[in-house]
Parts: structure tokens; C-alpha cells; sequence
């Protein structure tokens, strides 16, 4: 940096969630982990003594939810440890790290799944209706009671929104095996089974997308999707005495915490810390941006090597 250009350090708002915030959220983990794998023990037993191919389906959704659970709660530990020197972020990003495994543990599901469908269709098996309805019914209860746990949160973390996604569209699954235990009671037809098991494929891969697409563009520390950085820019240059912004970056630090890094160009001298602070409010308030770094910049005349959008 040529001389006359400064950078101003200044207190953090940070927004991530409380200790108390993430110890509910491990008491609702180990609820929905226990709840899951005893559903999931009862479901395979269900599915191989009544031949079901949508009720062994969903068990092997199932096991990629715990799977997922159990990656989610890892995260969460993690992320609320300290910084040290060689973590100076802590661990969050491994929140971003759980939630790309997670999408890809759906994905793998979805595929030994369809696998398995496309088999049956070509030679369906004999399937007990009553069987089905009974354990998907109880499927039903307890993926509902588990999403609710999650449900409060989802809306802020990525992480937790994967977990109340798989469960909500794990009973909404089970409420389709209950109709197709409904319909091959009444009709006899066992095509039905797989057919059921290729609706669920699409049901997963569905809700399963917004999670894949999401935690990948984290992983590529891309803008979090509610940030508009066009916006921020924006409300950076109307800031008093700022005539450019340049080297402006966001960045997620994990799946609820939100970076930022940005030249100011200001003229007409060193603002104060009270703007600095003022600033890091209005960003944390109007973009969820807790984490700012911003560099003053006085000597208009000496161009910044990084006034360069081309330039990381």
C-alpha cells in the first residue's frame, strides 16, 4: 500500500448464536438422533419381514438423516470452540464442511435407491400393505416431532435447516408409503411398492437441492444467497465522505456467520472510530454481516493496487 492509505481496526458484532443457543440445539440432536435410529431399526426389521421396498426406501433415507444428524452435531461443537493461532476463525467453517456432506450423503441415498426401484419394477415383489401403513404411521409421528425440534432456527443456519429439511420430507414420505399401503390393500397391485419408492427418490433429490446448491456456494466462499452485495456497495458509497469502495468481498465463515473486506476511499481525512462502528452496526443490522473489515483510504492520487475487480 502506498503511504497516505491506513487501516482502522474496530470492535466486531458478532451474530452468531449464544452458548445457551447451542446447547439446546445439542439437546435437540441427541433427541432426534435416538429418535431416528430406533424408528430406523424398527423400519428395516418392518421392510425385510413384509417385503417393502417404499418401507425399506425410506429406512435407507433414514440412515443418511442420522448420518446427517450426527455430521450437523459435530459441526456445532466445533464451531463454538475458541480461535487459537492456527484456527484464527476457530472451526466454524467445518459447519460448511457437515453441510456438504450432508447434501452428498442424500445424493448417494437417492442412488442406491433408485438402484434397488428399478429392480423391484421389473420384478415387483409380494408387499404387506397393513404392515407398511402401521410402520409409516409411526414414521409420520416421529420425523414431524424431530423437524420440530429444528424448526426455529432453520431460517439462520444452513446446518440446521438440512436437519429440519430431511425430516420434514421424511414424513412427508411416509405419509406416501401410508397411501400406497392404502392402495395395494384395496387393489392387490404390487407395482404400486416401487412405484411409491420412485416417488420418494424425487421427493429427496428435490428437497435435498437447495442444500446441495447452497452448501456448495459456501464452500466456494460465495456471497450468502440474502446478501445482495450490489446493495452493500452501495450503502458503503453513501456513506459521508466516501468516494469510492473498492476490493470489496463477503464472505460466509459458516453457516451463520458472514464476512466482509472493503477499501474506502475518503478524501477529505480519517473518519473516527464512532463511524467505524457505526458502519460495522449498519452492516451487521441491514445484511447480517458481523464480521467487517474495512481499510480507509486518504491519497486519491495514488491509486490502490487492488482498485481492480479483476485483482483478489
Amino acid at each position: 500500500m502506498s503511504a497516505g492509505h491506513h487501516h482502522h481496526s474496530h470492535g466486531h458484532h458478532h451474530g452468531h448464536p449464544s452458548p445457551p443457543a447451542r446447547g439446546n440445539a445439542g439437546k435437540a440432536f441427541a433427541l432426534a438422533i435416538t429418535l431416528n435410529v430406533i424408528f430406523v431399526i424398527a423400519e428395516v426389521t418392518a421392510g425385510f419381514m413384509s417385503g417393502s421396498m417404499a418401507l425399506l426406501a425410506d429406512a435407507g433415507h433414514n440412515v443418511s438423516d442420522v448420518l446427517s444428524l450426527v455430521l450437523a452435531w459435530g459441526a456445532n461443537v466445533l464451531s463454538a470452540r475458541p480461535p487459537s493461532d492456527r484456527f484464527t476463525y476457530g472451526l466454524k467453517s467445518s459447519s460448511i464442511l457437515a453441510a456438504i456432506a450432508n447434501a452428498t450423503l442424500l445424493w448417494v441415498a437417492v442412488g442406491a435407491i433408485l438402484v434397488e426401484t428399478i429392480r423391484r419394477l421389473a420384478d415387483p415383489a409380494q408387499v404387506a400393505g397393513t404392515t407398511m401403513m402401521i410402520v409409516a404411521g409411526i414414521g409420520i409421528v416421529i420425523n414431524a416431532l424431530s423437524a420440530m425440534l429444528f424448526a426455529k432456527d432453520s431460517k439462520s443456519d444452513l446446518n440446521l435447516r438440512a436437519a429440519f429439511v430431511h425430516l420434514m420430507a421424511d414424513a412427508v414420505v411416509s405419509v406416501g408409503v401410508v397411501v400406497a399401503g392404502l392402495l395395494i390393500m384395496f387393489t392387490g397391485i404390487e407395482v404400486i411398492d416401487p412405484i411409491t419408492s420412485l416417488v420418494i427418490t424425487a421427493v429427496i433429490a428435490w428437497s435435498s437441492w437447495g442444500v446441495m446448491r447452497d452448501s456448495l456456494r459456501m464452500g466456494m466462499l460465495g456471497v450468502p444467497a440474502h446478501i445482495d452485495v450490489t446493495e452493500v456497495r452501495a450503502m458503503l458509497q453513501r456513506q459521508p465522505g466516501v468516494t469510492q469502495v473498492h476490493d470489496l468481498h463477503v464472505w460466509p465463515m459458516s453457516t451463520t456467520e458472514t464476512a466482509l473486506s472493503a477499501h474506502l476511499l475518503m478524501p477529505d481525512g480519517q473518519p473516527g472510530d464512532v463511524f467505524l462502528k457505526d458502519l460495522a452496526h449498519e452492516l451487521e443490522h441491514d445484511f447480517g454481516i458481523g464480521h467487517p473489515t474495512i481499510q480507509i483510504e486518504t491519497d486519491g492520487s495514488r491509486p490502490c493496487q487492488l482498485d481492480n475487480d479483476k485483482v483478489v
